[in-house]
């Protein structure tokens, strides 16, 4: 099966990307991470996988990312996760899986809690769940409080590029969307999560609470040792597929 694109228009006039193949169910949703793009590695493989065996697919860009319209900086969590249930909404029907990469992750599973009736199970890759208060905020230099407090804005550095905008309102709208405050996390479906040892933006250890706090028994926490946070590599991407089409098996 080929595959699709077009934009999903929002009541606010915003416009997201998406790109779907066409196929036998349940669909599977890519969720990508953080300032990340529908035309990566992991999500083409994904895409590449569906064509080649006819299974639904669909993977679609956030505000401010990509090919949707936008600015990143006026992005939150509450917009992102918007976003995401849209596209279920608007562009699926029956059982999904979803597949979500670092904050994708954090989304997957608000968009799972959200839509209970409808997702069958769970592929996290270096899941981020919490990451604006837990993983981003605790590290915020002096300088970049300061900024903060001026102007609203901090240019966070990066290791994988030039520095990019962190928002005060992204900081602040994250806490709103904590799923690890001591309680269950309110999923119960089948959850598998991918856990790059060597990875210094996700630590294991982070993945692991969220993989002990689900609400379900059916978890399986896998570490890659070698691993880093993007976890492209291709014997990464090999049991990606592998774990993914174990989820997609009819239930014993």
């Amino acid at each position: 099966m080929s595959e699709v694109s077009g934009f999903l228009e929002r009541p606010d006039g915003q416009r997201l990307a998406w790109r779907r193949v066409a196929g036998f169910g349940p669909t599977v949703v890519w969720m990508g991470g953080f300032r990340s793009e529908m035309s990566g590695t992991k999500a083409q493989a994904l895409a590449d996988w569906a064509a080649a065996g006819g299974r639904a697919f669909l993977r679609f860009d956030y505000f401010g990312h990509g090919e949707s319209s936008g600015a990143f900086v006026d992005g939150t969590i509450s917009r992102w996760r918007d976003d995401a249930l849209a596209m279920l909404d608007d562009l699926t029907t029956g059982d999904l899986v979803l597949v979500g990469s670092s904050m994708g992750g954090w989304i997957a599973c608000l968009a799972a809690i959200a839509r209970p009736e409808r997702v069958r199970a769970l592929v996290l890759i270096a899941p981020a769940a919490d990451f604006t208060e837990r993983l981003m905020s605790r590290d915020i230099p002096e300088d970049g409080r300061a900024a903060l407090d001026a102007d609203g804005v901090w240019m966070r550095p990066s290791q994988y590029g030039d520095p990019y905008p962190i928002s005060r309102a992204l900081l602040e709208d994250g806490a709103r969307w904590s799923i690890l405050d001591g309680a269950p996390v309110p999923i119960s479906v089948p959850v598998r999560i991918l856990q790059g040892g060597l990875d210094p933006d996700v630590p294991w250890h982070h993945a692991l609470e969220l993989a002990e706090s689900l609400a379900g028994s059916d978890v399986v926490f896998s570490l890659i040792r070698d691993g880093d946070h993007r976890l492209s590599r291709p014997q990464d991407i090999e049991r990606l597929l592998t774990t993914l089409e174990e989820c997609l098996q009819p239930p014993a």
